[in-house]
């Protein structure tokens, strides 16, 4: 199996990184555009043969801007999907608390078993991730491909190639336009970057 490079989507102009979303079709704002091109940037001295992306506007965006650099097509793949928060849409952890405050004590209890209201739960989340992996099958162990992605979906596939228990996804953090890079192989993956975000020049504070 092949190189993987695994990237977050940069910020959306709803603010990702202050509110949950999941199945709502965000896209990009401003600073969002700007860290895709300082990824298209980190990226292009890297020999890359696919991209994957979920399908939501605010990854195809960010795959698309490195994409046209290595003038490669990119793959849309509906499992590579945010995880449906239900309800809690668009909310942010204080609100979480205030409204639903069993998910929000599910959270912090680290419960696997969650799930949201008129959404999905994290065993299905996971069933989409293994569904995905089995595309990866198909490229040599020669290749680098590129996956752009979502957080939660970004930490369970680490997991799920590591052998990892499901509840140590908890533990692990994906930041906005970060880079992780996994080397897989017939009996084991290794993962030599986790969460990088050293492309982002002064983190965008200049825009």
């Amino acid at each position: 199996m092949p190189k993987l490079l695994l990237v977050r989507h940069g910020e959306t102009d709803s603010k990702s990184s202050q509110r949950y979303w999941g199945r709502t079709d965000v896209g990009l704002g401003p600073v969002g555009l700007r860290q895709a091109e300082q990824l298209r940037d980190r990226l292009a001295v890297e020999k890359i043969d696919c991209i994957y992306s979920s399908i939501m506007r605010r990854a195809l965006i960010t795959a698309q801007t490195v994409a046209a650099f290595h003038h490669l097509p990119v793959t849309g793949c509906p499992e590579l999907r945010e995880i449906d928060f239900g309800k809690i849409e668009g909310l942010n952890f204080s609100e979480v608390q205030t409204h639903f405050p069993e998910i929000a004590r599910m959270w912090t209890g680290l419960d696997t078993g969650i799930q949201y209201p008129e959404g999905e739960g994290l065993a299905q989340l996971e069933e989409r991730i293994a569904e995905f992996r089995a595309r990866l099958c198909n490229h040599d162990h020669e290749q680098t491909i590129m996956v752009v992605a979502h957080s939660g979906v970004i930490r369970s596939l680490i997991c799920q190639l590591l052998n990892l228990d499901m509840k140590s996804r908890w533990n692990i953090r994906v930041d906005l336009a970060s880079l992780s890079i996994l080397d897989i192989y017939p009996n084991t993956a290794i993962l030599s970057l986790l969460n990088d975000t050293s492309h982002l020049v002064d983190k965008c504070r200049t825009l």
